[in-house]
């Protein structure tokens, strides 16, 4: 009969999850600190823990996690938290974790984690020992999307398979591919980057693989091309959707054979980089409008990460609007802050141009805000047509559930003029509760 050990602090959540995961053949315990919980793993063995990475200020999760480990080396952890990050992500799976789940949770989905972890539990298999870490390469987001993108990164981070990532222009592809380098075997290594829509399809052959003296107008030396200069690092072919199909056949020999023919050269020049491509078109679509090689894009895309929009994770608009915030009042040599309408308002936006149109959108304002404090009348006229807000609708724009909480929490303490035991009492829920969604969305509750 399996075991299963759930870890929370708080005693409404472990019940919650006892009925949930609870089956005639399952035995299930809990737990609600780090101490409790190392004393029941003493006394008897665990197949799978669920536990909440945040659990108090001495001990965490993760340390929960390296435990459990050190003893039981074939039991499965699944930890669950509404702050995930990319290091956080990336040191979970690292240290064994068979899965890191955030905050709110699909019932079905963690259901179904913990029917597989119980079954990986049973199968006997461990995992390889965890790398040392390497702090984050800019990448920022706490909702469910983007947690999947930190774990995705985690996991292709030491192959060197071909890695495809896919996203509208703006989402950060490059910073996801700086990540997998950063977070990799190959993170000493150089990270060449080109961009292949923007050089002509003359010079880019040249740029890639490199050129003899002589070999046309111009080439008055030889030169590397840059697959040869990455070395054994990551080169990184950003809107690879852009090359024409003569280059793409000549990537696709790099694929295969590791090796590249510089123009001019009468022999090949074998190549070590591992391949990271970006595309903000349909490379599939691509495919069957035969605009891209079919081989070429199964030789690619050995691991795909989808990088979400902007407006498919406005929860964490706020966290971006806070790291834009400080990084252009450190640059403008001023301190500006924010109002909570105006936070409100750059959330309800659509945002077409992802998260680089809102880092200028809050570099416009500071430099060119007359006050201290943003306000929602400073924003451009097509973000303030769209304010949000209770008042104004809650389905006009169709937001996630996730953004619907935000939002009824914004309102909320907007209510209650920032009266936490009264937005408690509106909302049904206890004070860490609603200590626990402010931090999830950003948001910083006035003093009691």
């Amino acid at each position: 009969m399996p075991n299963i050990l759930i870890v929370d602090d708080d005693r409404e959540t472990c019940t919650f999850m006892t009925e949930l995961l609870a089956q005639p053949d399952r035995e299930i315990h809990t737990a609600h600190d780090p101490v409790a919980a190392t004393a029941l793993m003493a006394r008897r063995p665990f197949d799978l823990i669920v536990s909440d990475i945040n659990l108090n200020a001495h001990a965490s999760g993760l340390d929960l996690l390296r435990e459990f480990k050190a003893r039981q080396p074939s039991g499965q952890v699944v930890l669950i938290s509404g702050f995930g990050t990319l290091e956080t992500a990336i040191e979970a799976l690292r240290a064994g974790a068979f899965d890191y789940v955030s905050k709110p949770f699909n019932i079905g989905e963690i259901k179904a984690t913990v029917t597989r972890a119980l079954a990986q539990a049973a199968h006997g298999d461990t995992p390889l020992p965890p790398r040392s870490r390497i702090a984050p390469e800019g990448l920022l987001g706490r909702s469910a999307s983007m947690l999947e993108v930190y774990k995705q990164i985690a996991r292709a981070a030491d192959s060197s398979a071909p890695v495809l990532i896919q996203g509208e222009s703006g989402t950060g592809k490059e910073l996801v591919a700086r990540a997998i380098h950063a977070h990799g075997r190959r993170g000493s290594r150089p990270f060449v980057a080109v961009n292949c829509g923007a050089i002509a399809e003359t010079l880019l052959d040249s740029e890639l693989f490199g050129h003899t003296r002589g070999s046309f107008t111009g080439a008055i030396a030889d030169r590397r091309g840059l697959f040869e200069q990455a070395g054994d690092g990551t080169i990184f072919l950003d809107e690879i959707g852009e090359t024409t199909p003569a280059l793409q056949v000549k990537l696709l020999r790099v694929l295969e054979e590791n090796e590249v023919r510089p123009i001019g050269a009468a022999r090949v020049v074998n190549v070590a980089a591992r391949i990271v491509a970006a595309s903000n078109v349909d490379l599939e679509a691509e495919v069957a409008a035969a605009r891209f090689r079919q081989d070429l894009f199964y030789r690619l895309s050995v691991v795909v990460i989808v990088m979400p929009p902007l407006r498919e994770r406005p929860g964490d608009i706020p966290l971006l609007i806070a790291r834009f915030l400080e990084a252009a009042c450190t640059r403008a040599g001023r301190r500006i802050d924010i109002s909570p309408e105006a936070i409100d308002a750059l959330s309800g936006y659509g945002w077409p141009g992802n998260v680089r149109e809102l880092e200028n959108t809050v570099e416009r304002l500071v430099l060119f805000s007359r006050a201290s404090v943003i306000e929602v009348g400073d924003l451009p006229e097509a973000i303030r047509s769209r304010g949000p807000g209770l008042e104004a609708g809650l389905f006009t724009d169709l937001p996630s559930l996730d953004e619907l909480e935000r939002r009824y929490l914004v309102h909320v303490l907007k209510s209650v003029e920032g009266n936490r035991s009264r937005a408690a009492a509106v909302m049904g829920v206890d004070r860490r509760t609603l200590y626990r969604m402010a931090e999830r969305f950003g948001l910083e509750l006035p003093e009691a």
